[in-house]
């Protein structure tokens, strides 16, 4: 699924609206293609749409094949070759084929099934939808080794069977900052490029102001506050940067002491080796164990041998990706 794509509340709310919908969702393509596996396009009955499926290169027939979806209530598999002159005309080096599963509101796709699937999105629960590619049945499942792999790695696509598409929809990738330090000003927006929606909390006014972070959302509470009312999940990143053990410690401890169904995928703290190891001391008089405290990546980021902050910021990009993937050391 393609990050902050409201193409499956789109639909919903146009079949309850009483005109008619349809969703198209990519299930393969070529390596350069502009929309990957998962991604998808909301058409409604009177010709409305919302997302997109190829980026220009199918859309057309792709709407007409969802209006016949929508009358006879039954889905049906596309496949499409996209010649080079047509890749070419929306900017890509070469063409290939796609294939587009297009299944009908309240037909193939049940109303209960995609309302489940609506309702999961809004709260940040994480699972797929898969869908038999011949019969049409859908259900929602989060169960399976194969699957697992798909949901770490956000990658949507037909099964090893060669019949089953599972559509991997995962919560938007969220960032908590703590510290609105120079570090963040140069990772906030890098972080926005790699699709995280960050969240800064600074109790200290002069750094976490708007001036320093125009349009950004910023909480003036202490750590410990602003995490327990924004919550953690395993699509949250925690990163820690002020250096003031009064304001990164109690982060540490919210974040650590999480269950593991709502615990951060990734918890980085700023600071050297020296100060990496003080802090693990006063954590441990604070009762937390080894396993907890050995989450924290610290000092924080690759080794990249970064020097000022904005490549700090790219070291600190680099291990969370590292680790969301499964590839951290």
């Amino acid at each position: 699924m393609d990050r902050f794509d409201h193409s499956p509340e789109t639909a919903l709310t146009w079949h309850r609206d009483g005109k008619g919908a349809a969703l198209a969702t990519v299930i393969e393509t070529w390596g350069s293609a502009p929309r990957r596996a998962g991604s998808q396009l909301a058409v409604s009955g009177d010709g409305q749409i919302e997302g997109s499926v190829s980026g220009g290169c199918v859309e057309g027939a792709v709407i007409f094949e969802a209006a016949d979806a929508i009358a006879d209530g039954k889905h049906r598999v596309l496949e499409f070759g996209v010649s080079d002159d047509d890749a070419f005309a929306v900017g890509l080096a070469c063409g290939g084929t796609i294939r587009v599963l297009v299944e009908p509101v309240g037909g193939t796709l049940s109303e209960d099934t995609l309302a489940a699937l609506v309702d999961a999105r809004a709260k940040r629960a994480a699972l797929a939808y898969a869908v038999d590619l011949e019969t049409g049945q859908g259900a929602l499942t989060s169960d399976g080794d194969e699957l697992a792999s798909r949901m770490r790695m956000d990658r949507s696509g037909v099964a090893e069977d060669g019949r089953t598409f599972y559509a991997v929809h995962n919560p938007p990738l969220r960032l908590i900052l703590v510290g609105a330090v120079h570090i963040a000003q140069a990772l906030v927006p890098m972080a926005r490029i790699a699709g995280y929606d960050p969240v800064l909390i600074d109790p200290r006014a002069a750094f976490g102001s708007e001036e320093r972070f125009p349009g950004e959302r910023i909480l003036s509470d202490w750590p410990d506050d602003g995490i327990a009312a924004l919550g953690l999940d395993p699509r949250t990143a925690l990163v820690l940067l002020t250096h003031d053990p009064k304001i990164d410690d109690p982060a540490l401890e919210a974040a650590l002491k999480a269950d593991p169904g709502t615990a951060p995928f990734y918890i980085g703290a700023l600071g050297s080796t020296r100060t990496h190891a003080k802090r693990i001391t006063r954590l441990t008089e604070q009762g937390l164990t080894e396993e907890q405290l050995s989450r924290i990546h610290a000092p924080i980021g690759l080794d990249i041998g970064a020097a000022d902050p904005s490549e700090i910021a790219v070291s600190i990009l680099a291990e969370m990706t590292a680790v969301l993937r499964g590839k951290a050391a």
